[in-house]
C-alpha cells in the first residue's frame, strides 16, 4: 500500500523504511536551506550524494552534517563546483561530471536566488533568469547522458511562478521596468516549464521530471530582504489568502520543505509525477485564479507549446553568450 504524505510531513518521515544504498543523486545548491536538508536524508538512506557548491572551502564546514549522517548510514557526500550564475562555470562543472563517468538516478536543481536586486550574470542574463533556469538549463542538458534510464529529474521551482508567467520576448528586462518579485516569479515559471518539456524528450528512456514547490520556509534564499520587509510579504500573503477565503499559510521547518524534493526523487510513482508540478508530497491542482497566493499550479506553467518556445530560446540565448 502506498503511503500518503503532506504538508507536514519530513525528508525523514518521506524516506522512513527508504533503502537507496546503490542510488547515486546530483543536487544543486546543498551548502545552506532546503539543499542542505535534501542531501542530509538522502545520505542517511544510504544515498551517494554529488553536491554542487559556489565555494567548496566554505561548504565544508556548512555540509558536516551531511557527512555525518553519509557515515552512519553508508552513504556518501563529494562536492563539486558550481556557480550557476557563470555558463563558463556550468561548462567546467559538466565537463568535470561527464569525464568522471559514474551515472546518476536523479538530479535535483535546487539552487536559486530569489528578488534580487537588479543584476546581470557573467554573459548579461537578468540575475535570477540566468541563475535560476538557464544555468540550470545548460548544466542539467550537459549531464544528461549521465542521468541513467528511469532516472528522474526534480526542478525546484515556487509558489511565486504565480505572480508573472515567462516573457520570452524580453527575459532579461531590457526593454521594461526591473521588478525584483515579478523576475522571480518568471524565473520559477520558467523552472516548471522545463521540467515540462525535459519530461516530454526523455521519457522514451523512461526518465521523467517534474517541478516541486517545497513551501515557504525561513533560509537564506530570503537574505536579500529586510526584516521588515519579510514580514511585509508575509503579511501580504495572509491578507490575500484570507481575502479569497483560504486558510492561512503556514510555513514550514526545512525538513518539511524538503520533503517533496525527495519524494519526488525516490518514493512517487515517477509515471503519475512526469510532467507535473507538486506541492506538499502530492501533484499540485491546476489552479487559475488570480491570487498569486493560492495554492495549486497556474496552467501557463505547465504548457506544452510554452515549454517548447522556452527550450528554444534558452538554447538561442546560451548559444549566442
Amino acid at each position: 500500500m502506498t503511503r500518503t504524505f503532506g504538508a507536514k510531513s519530513t525528508a525523514d518521515e518521506v524516506l522512513s523504511g527508504v533503502d537507496l544504498k546503490g542510488k547515486r543523486v546530483f543536487i544543486t545548491g546543498v551548502s545552506s536551506g532546503i539543499g542542505l536538508e535534501t542531501a542530509r536524508s538522502l545520505v542517511s538512506h544510504g544515498a551517494n550524494v554529488v553536491g554542487a557548491v559556489r565555494d567548496i572551502a566554505k561548504a565544508q564546514s556548512a555540509t558536516a552534517p551531511v557527512r555525518e549522517a553519509a557515515r552512519a548510514a553508508g552513504g556518501s557526500l563529494e562536492l563539486v563546483e558550481l556557480d550557476l550564475a557563470s555558463l563558463k562555470s556550468v561548462r567546467a562543472c559538466a565537463g568535470k561530471l561527464l569525464a568522471d563517468g559514474r551515472r546518476f538516478d536523479a538530479i535535483i536543481a535546487n539552487a536559486g536566488v530569489m528578488a534580487t536586486p537588479f543584476g546581470r550574470t557573467a554573459e548579461g542574463f537578468e540575475v535570477q533568469l540566468g541563475t535560476n533556469h538557464l544555468g540550470h538549463f545548460a548544466l542539467v542538458n550537459g549531464i544528461e547522458p549521465l542521468l541513467v534510464d528511469n532516472g528522474r529529474l526534480v526542478v525546484l521551482s515556487s509558489q511565486a511562478h504565480r505572480v508573472a508567467d515567462v516573457d520570452l520576448d524580453d527575459p532579461n528586462f531590457e526593454r521594461q521596468a526591473y521588478e525584483p518579485f515579478v523576475a522571480y516569479g518568471r524565473s520559477k515559471t520558467a523552472n516548471s516549464l522545463f521540467a515540462v518539456e525535459f519530461d516530454r524528450r526523455h521519457r522514451a528512456r523512461g526518465i521523467r521530471a517534474a517541478s516541486v514547490m517545497p513551501g515557504n520556509s525561513l533560509t537564506d534564499l530570503a537574505r536579500h530582504f529586510s526584516q521588515e520587509e519579510l514580514k511585509g510579504l508575509l503579511e501580504t500573503v495572509g491578507n490575500a489568502r484570507a481575502q479569497a477565503g483560504l486558510p492561512a499559510a503556514e510555513l514550514k521547518g526545512i525538513s518539511q520543505a524538503a520533503a517533496t524534493s525527495v519524494w519526488a526523487a525516490a518514493v512517487a510513482d515517477k509515471n503519475e509525477i512526469g510532467g507535473k508540478y507538486l506541492e506538499d508530497c502530492a501533484v499540485a491542482p491546476v489552479n487559475d485564479t488570480p491570487n498569486p497566493f493560492a495554492d495549486g499550479v497556474k496552467s501557463y506553467a505547465l504548457d506544452a507549446d510554452k515549454a517548447r518556445q522556452l527550450w528554444v530560446k534558452s538554447e538561442q540565448l546560451i548559444a549566442a553568450a
